[in-house]
């Protein structure tokens, strides 16, 4: 737990939502089962494996001593997640949550809610991948966007502040479709996006006639029991690309599966959508650093012709 504790110990206080430390990269040993992030005003610690609660008294006179230094006589805000299987139990060890809480990235704000569910609304490792579709969409005013597994719809509140004419965002949950209709008034927006919430492999045909479009953002999770397997269901998703691209237009394929490399989505893309052209592979931020490429998040940029 040393590495932890000195990641703590020179943390500093950051303006924006991320990740403070990531022993699940394998670069910590001994670290592995831990994650730091700072959701401003509060920090979110959280263990894969059970915890002792002499290491939790630990870590909380850790953070409160680094807090001490960091914002003097401001009280400590953190909170506890333990994570297993698709479970996940959740307490606030000191201070409270604001409610609502919104954090900040790259001057977008995001409600997050740290104290219920598995997720919390905001994923900090996909922040080059927003700000990749910020560029895109600036490059190309007025585009048409498509968010496929939207969740709490970050992509499109990005894609609407750079300019966006239309986000259309499909997925399931419309518990997660209700706090992105709340990120879009949370940024001033109130127009330009459409919310679906079906399943989309049955709406193909609704999704394929609000198109073409000028980028498609797939990302879906790696595994979601009775929704979406990977290894199977992401080559139905590719082979639609070629009739959902504009000419010109960009897919922007997320996948966060330690068990699937680059190879993976590569050799679907060549099958399935050769018309398309690979751009780049998007970096992951410094603080998601990994020992393997290979079984960190991939997020990986495409072109169609024209």
């Amino acid at each position: 737990m040393q590495a932890l504790l000195d990641a703590i110990a020179r943390m500093p206080m950051p303006a924006d939502a991320c990740r403070i430390f990531h022993g699940r990269g394998g670069l910590y040993p001994g670290c592995e089962q831990w994650t730091l992030d700072a959701f401003p005003p509060v920090w979110l610690l959280t263990s894969f494996q059970p915890v002792e609660e002499a290491e939790l008294a630990s870590l909380h006179d850790a953070l409160s001593a680094r807090w001490a230094q960091l914002n003097p006589g401001q009280p400590l805000n953190w909170v506890f997640q333990y994570r297993h299987e698709a479970r996940a139990e959740t307490r606030l060890m000191a201070g409270s949550v604001p409610e609502p809480h919104v954090v900040n990235e790259n001057g977008a704000a995001f409600r997050v809610h740290l104290l219920r569910g598995l997720n919390h609304g905001f994923f900090v490792d996909m922040a080059e991948g927003r700000r990749r579709v910020r560029e895109l969409v600036a490059a190309r005013p007025g585009a048409k966007v498509l968010n496929l597994f939207a969740y709490t719809c970050s992509f499109s509140v990005v894609a609407l502040l750079a300019g966006a004419r239309q986000v259309t965002n499909v997925d399931m949950s419309d518990g997660a479709l209700a706090i992105g209709k709340r990120n879009h008034l949370q940024n001033g927006l109130t127009a330009g996006a459409s919310f679906l919430p079906h399943d989309i492999f049955n709406s193909w045909g609704k999704i394929t006639r609000g198109g073409p479009y000028d980028l498609v953002v797939l990302d879906p999770p790696s595994y979601q029991k009775g929704s979406f397997v990977a290894e199977k269901d992401y080559a139905r998703l590719i082979r639609r690309l070629p009739g959902l691209l504009a000419p010109g237009g960009h897919a922007l394929l997320c996948l966060n599966s330690p068990k699937l490399g680059v190879g993976f989505l590569h050799d679907q893309v060549q099958a399935l959508a050769p018309g398309l052209a690979f751009c780049e592979r998007l970096p992951n931020p410094p603080a998601f650093a990994d020992v393997s490429d290979e079984r960190s998040l991939k997020v990986l940029l495409y072109r169609a012709a024209g």
